[in-house]
C-alpha cells in the first residue's frame, strides 16, 4: 500500500489555521522562520489582519505550516512509510525539503525571495486570477486563445476536473468572466491574491529566481517528487531545480499529477497542512475505490491514520 505526502500552496491559509494543533513543534519551527524571515510569523496568523494573503507572507507561513505538519506525522506515524512527496504550487518547495532536497533553512530563504520576487514582478493591482468551476479544460483553453491578441490570460492550474485557474492581466480576466459564463461556467470569480501565478508574466521572476537558487546546494531526492511542471516523480537535483523555476511562468499539473500517483499504485493521499483543500481536489480526481484520502490540519486528525 504506497502513500504520498501532498503539501498545500495559497489559498488554505486563514487566521488560527494552527490551533488545532498543542505542540511545541508549531512553535519551534515558526521560530526559526521567524529569525530567518524578521518577523514574527506565529503571531501574524493568530490574528486577523490583511497580511496573511499577502503573497510576500502567506508563501513563507504556507511552507511553515506545511513542514511542521509533517514533522508532527514523522513523531505520531514513526512506521508509516512515504512512497512520494509533491506540493501544489509553493507547497513543491515543502516537498522537496522533506524530501531531502534542500535544508529546511535554504527552503525558508528559497520561499522568502519566490514570494518577493512575484510580488515584484506585477504592479500592484494589475494581475489577477481567476477560477472557473464547470467547464471541459479545452473549452477554457480555447477561451483563453480567443482573448490572448489583447494581452496575457492563461490557464495556470488544473486542480481537479472541471476546475480551473486562469492567470494574467487584471482588466482582462475581469472581462473574461461572463466569457466564460455564457459558456456554460457554473461560476467564474475572481480570487483573493495579490500576484498572477504561473503565467508568462512571471517569467522575469523566474529568470531571477533561478539565479538565486544557484547560491544554494541542492542535492538528489531521497523520496521521489512528483512535480507541477511535468506530473511526473522526479529525484535528480538538477531537474527538479529546473523544475521549480519553470513551474512559476508554468500551469500547475494537479489533475495530472494526482492520476499519475494514482497509476503508480499510490492508495493514501495525505494532505500535511492547515485547510483540506487538496483533499477536495484528490477526492474529485482519484477512481479507485480503494483510495483514501486524509488531511492533517489538526491533532485529531492523526487518529484517522
Amino acid at each position: 500500500m504506497k502513500s504520498v505526502l501532498l503539501f498545500p500552496g495559497q489559498g488554505s491559509q486563514s487566521v488560527g489555521m494552527m490551533n488545532g494543533f498543542d505542540s511545541n513543534v508549531i512553535k519551534e519551527v515558526f521560530d526559526m522562520g521567524s529569525d530567518i524571515f524578521g518577523e514574527d510569523l506565529l503571531d501574524l496568523i493568530k490574528s486577523d489582519n490583511d497580511k496573511i494573503n499577502q503573497t510576500t507572507y502567506t508563501q513563507p507561513i504556507m511552507f511553515l505550516s506545511g513542514y511542521a505538519t509533517y514533522l508532527l506525522l514523522k513523531e505520531k506515524k514513526s512506521s508509516l512509510q512515504i512512497d512520494y512527496v509533491a506540493g501544489h504550487s509553493l507547497g513543491e518547495i515543502t516537498a522537496a525539503c522533506v524530501a531531502g532536497v534542500f535544508s529546511v533553512d535554504t527552503a525558508v530563504k528559497i520561499v522568502q525571495k519566490r514570494a518577493q520576487l512575484m510580488q515584484n514582478a506585477v504592479p500592484a493591482g494589475e494581475g489577477a486570477m481567476a477560477a472557473i468551476l464547470g467547464l471541459e479544460d479545452n473549452v477554457v483553453e480555447e477561451i483563453c486563445k480567443t482573448l490572448q491578441s489583447t494581452g496575457v490570460i492563461e490557464p495556470v492550474n488544473y486542480n481537479s476536473p472541471g476546475q480551473i485557474v486562469v492567470a494574467g492581466e487584471k482588466k482582462l480576466i475581469e472581462q473574461s468572466l461572463e466569457k466564460f459564463k455564457d459558456s456554460g461556467a457554473k461560476r467564474a470569480l475572481l480570487l483573493p491574491v495579490s500576484v498572477p501565478s504561473h503565467c508568462s508574466l512571471m517569467r522575469s521572476a523566474a529568470e531571477d529566481f533561478g539565479s538565486y537558487l544557484n547560491d544554494f546546494e541542492f542535492n538528489d531526492a531521497d523520496i521521489p517528487v512528483v512535480q507541477n511542471v511535468n506530473a511526473t516523480d522526479v529525484v535528480d537535483k538538477k531537474l527538479i531545480k529546473e523544475n521549480l523555476v519553470a513551474q512559476l511562468f508554468n500551469p500547475v499539473k494537479w489533475t495530472a499529477s494526482i492520476q499519475y500517483l494514482e497509476k503508480q499504485g499510490v492508495s493514501n493521499f495525505i494532505e500535511s497542512g492547515p485547510g483540506k483543500v487538496l483533499w477536495g481536489l484528490n477526492r474529485r480526481i482519484t477512481k479507485s475505490e480503494d483510495v483514501k484520502h486524509f488531511t492533517i490540519n489538526s491533532d485529531e486528525a492523526f487518529n484517522e491514520l
